[in-house]
């Protein structure tokens, strides 16, 4: 199909970018377009302006802040898998990323992109959760920081308010002691995820100190499985019996979706199995 026709502003700075967004609240903004460009030839998305920042420096690339990384917004996800940076201490991020749909999609899709367009079966939104990202938001206003926890309010909403521009991720460096993993059940490869799971474990002598675990396609926002999360600690990881009961309520307070891949009762089976898979293997 056709996109509804649209003005298009290719900023050339942040303020020319904000300038832009703060003049028409229906204004959309563009960065690697693997997300929006699909809703715009379904017409399901009417912007009356397009916003274009990928040609904006500033947001673009990896950096190392001391106690976390900042990861800006329209760095693409093949930058963000390619990072040694984030290879080093956000290897949560690169697992995640290494997923997301397919070589071409990763070449031009963008992080921030993922983010803000708040798909509930995307895979970086559940990372986002898992290692409690700080999510940096600005306008002609100024710049704001916004938890992840609070950054994704519904079904492709986020706390991004009009005229706002999410400039970027500040990602915690855990440091020693933390195993990683991503993984996520899917029809085909390449596919949206029917069940994610990422889990970050924090073990000391065989033991369990803390686990954290977020779901992906499991309500119409990702989700913290918070009731997991507090049976994690002093379960030995040799332990199977003890870590199947702990993961047993990782589908506690979700709402997963039914649709033509699963019905909801298949992804709370899907959420408990891969919890214990994910935990099993981060702890590894």
């Amino acid at each position: 199909m056709i996109p509804a026709s649209f003005d298009y502003v290719r900023a050339e700075s942040l303020s020319e970018a904000f300038q832009a967004l703060g003049a028409d609240e229906d204004a959309k903004v563009l960065a690697g377009g693997q997300s929006l460009l699909p809703l715009l030839r379904l017409r399901l998305a009417y912007p009356a302006t397009l916003v274009d920042i990928g040609r904006l420096p500033e947001l673009r690339g990896v950096r190392d802040e001391g106690d976390h990384l900042f990861i800006g917004a329209t760095t693409t996800h093949d930058e963000v898998l390619k990072s040694p940076l984030v290879q080093t201490y956000c290897p949560l991020v690169a697992q995640a990323t290494a997923t997301v749909a397919d070589p071409a999609v990763r070449h031009r899709g963008t992080f921030g992109g993922s983010l803000a367009h708040a798909d509930p079966a995307g895979d970086l939104p559940a990372v986002a959760l898992a290692l409690d990202m700080d999510l940096v938001a600005g306008s002609a206003e100024g710049t704001r920081t916004i938890p992840a926890a609070e950054f994704f309010l519904d079904y492709l909403e986020t706390a991004l308010a009009p005229g706002e521009l999410l400039l970027g991720a500040r990602v915690p460096k855990l440091g020693p002691g933390w195993g990683f993993h991503y993984t996520k059940f899917h029809r085909v490869a390449q596919a949206w995820a029917i069940v994610g799971v990422a889990a970050a474990v924090r073990h000391q002598d065989g033991v369990i100190a803390e686990g954290r675990v977020a779901l992906t396609n499991m309500g119409a926002v990702p989700v913290r499985a918070r009731a997991a999360e507090a049976g994690l600690p002093g379960v030995a990881l040799d332990d199977r019996t003890a870590l199947r009961a702990a993961t047993a309520s990782a589908d506690d307070a979700t709402d997963p979706p039914s649709d033509l891949h699963a019905r909801p009762d298949y992804r709370r089976h899907l959420a408990r199995v891969l919890t214990e898979r994910a935990i099993r293997s981060a702890a590894a």
